[in-house]
């Protein structure tokens, strides 16, 4: 790995992954915008943040065809991920889905395919179309995005549902919902979760992590950004990826950064004050 990564996370099949990857949410919405995104892709992956996470959803193609362009010339490089639309995740329509999505991002493979979130087909079907995928090359392993623990054992009950590679949910310090029953589920089974919005989801959400007292005196006593401390408080038991967006080549370099600030015992207490874990179970939180 070249950059400053250096902490991975497993996924079941012995690959690693850097601990903070790249998410493209909100790109590709905006012509004007593509060369500054496709920019500061590219310049994440020089910084080591080789992950990217994309969706057919994001902007409806428009962010597949920003990484596309990003990862142009560096797809080795790349552990690219994309998702599928629930209505798209059947027999039929999920072949023509994920070929639609290759073809938005120039490749002939992605490395990771995930259900965007349950709908109305049976995760049975969805199980058989992602790995007839698997078997044609298209990808080469899947995964699952905001699916409950619930749901979760339901998948571990079909035959293939265990080669599930990771489930993507939102996770920060000010939402740590996950950590009741679903997090410990996936930790027994040694399978990954992937955090989005590890940052919040923007305005107020993110203000409250990001401007709270406690994040800013351990920013400000280690010398670096909040947004830093949040990520790695989100990335701090080795087995969570984080996949935070930015534009701003500034905010690129700092989430590269982020994977090897270590956090103390001490300051995980303070935060684990600032923002406590739930007592009981708390519905997934979804965006």
């Amino acid at each position: 790995m070249h950059g400053n990564q250096t902490r991975t996370i497993l996924l079941p099949d012995g690959t690693a992954l850097p601990a903070i990857g790249q998410g493209t949410w909100n790109m590709g919405e905006k012509q004007s915008s593509q060369e500054e995104e496709v920019r500061a892709l590219r310049s994440g992956i020089e910084l080591g943040m080789t992950v990217i996470d994309t969706a057919e959803m994001y902007a409806e193609g428009g962010a597949e065809v920003v990484t596309g362009k990003a990862i142009s010339g560096h797809r080795d490089e790349v552990f690219l991920v994309s998702k599928v639309y629930p209505h798209h995740a059947d027999r039929k329509q999920m072949i023509t889905a994920c070929e639609r999505s290759l073809k938005r991002l120039g490749t002939d493979r992605l490395d990771l395919y995930l259900l965007h979130w349950r709908g109305g087909v049976p995760l049975e079907e969805t199980v058989e179309a992602l790995e007839q995928l698997k078997q044609s090359g298209k990808i080469l392993r899947w995964g699952v995005s905001n699916l409950d623990t619930r749901d979760m054992q339901e998948l571990w009950s079909l035959p293939e549902g265990p080669q599930c590679m990771v489930n993507q949910v939102l996770y920060h310090a000010a939402s740590r919902g996950i950590e009741h029953d679903l997090l410990p589920w996936m930790r027994e089974r040694s399978v990954p979760v992937m955090a989005y919005c590890p940052l919040a989801q923007g305005g107020r959400l993110r203000s409250e992590l990001l401007e709270h007292p406690v994040i800013q005196k351990i920013a400000q006593d280690r010398g670096v950004t909040t947004s830093q401390i949040a990520l790695a408080w989100v990335i701090r038991d080795g087995d969570v990826l984080a996949i935070p967006k930015a534009v701003q080549l500034n905010h690129v370099a700092d989430n590269a950064a982020a994977v090897n600030i270590v956090l103390t015992q001490e300051e995980l207490a303070r935060l684990d004050e600032a923002f406590p874990a739930p007592k009981g179970k708390v519905p997934l939180d979804i965006v």
